[in-house]
């Protein structure tokens, strides 16, 4: 478990690269500078978070709180730091759900992290498949034939949903028809997440329990 200060920092991390993401944009532009991606400071990054975590980085408007891009790493390939850094540049112009964010945006979004535990398979038959499904505490993904889906832990608490609604949703975020969960081959995993947020854009952060 990573402390609140860890958390700030992995914040501070996440919105330094979108920043810098921007910046370099203006100077590939204005100057010919050669892009980089995002932040990189080897030694903050590296140093204090080299264990490979997968993570989620949940960007939303403020105050109205609209999501304005998730994305992240499911598994552990990348170093904490390293991971946050490339999921937040990702979210804020690569989720192809919503317009990429402008840089005048960036000063007025909150900005979310997810640090996941390894997947677990649920292998539990399905019929009993309900009761494995902790609500408040497990995020879920599914996987069946080529397609694949993901929903964090909070996703469930925040739409009011029971285990069958959430399991139903991540099959949805599949691109699947509900039920698919039911099918043999359908696999689902359960994961957890500790979770870290920003009161206001460039504000205070607290541990989301």
């Amino acid at each position: 478990m990573l402390s609140l200060e860890q958390g700030k920092k992995l914040i501070e991390i996440a919105r330094k690269s979108i920043s810098a993401h921007f910046k370099n944009q203006e100077n590939q532009k204005i100057f010919g500078i050669p892009k980089t991606e995002g932040f990189r400071d080897e030694k903050f990054e590296i140093k204090e978070f080299p264990e490979r975590k997968g993570v989620f980085v949940t960007l939303n408007s403020y105050p109205e709180k609209e999501l304005r891009g998730c994305i992240g790493y499911p598994y552990a390939v990348l170093p904490l730091g390293k991971a946050i850094s490339e999921a937040a540049v990702a979210a804020a112009v690569s989720d192809p759900r919503f317009e990429p964010l402008s840089k005048f945006e960036v000063d007025s979004i909150i900005i979310e992290i997810s640090i996941l535990t390894a997947p677990e398979e649920i292998k539990t038959p399905k019929e009993k498949i309900l009761e494995q499904i902790n609500i408040g505490k497990d995020g879920l993904i599914c996987q069946y034939n080529k397609s694949s889906g993901l929903l964090l832990p909070q996703v469930a608490t925040e739409n009011k949903m029971n285990a069958k609604e959430f399991l139903d949703c991540v099959c949805n975020k599949a691109g699947l028809p509900q039920n698919t969960w039911k099918k043999p081959e359908c696999k689902i995993y359960k994961f957890q997440a500790q979770i870290f947020l920003e009161k206001s854009p460039n504000g205070e952060v607290k541990e989301e329990k």
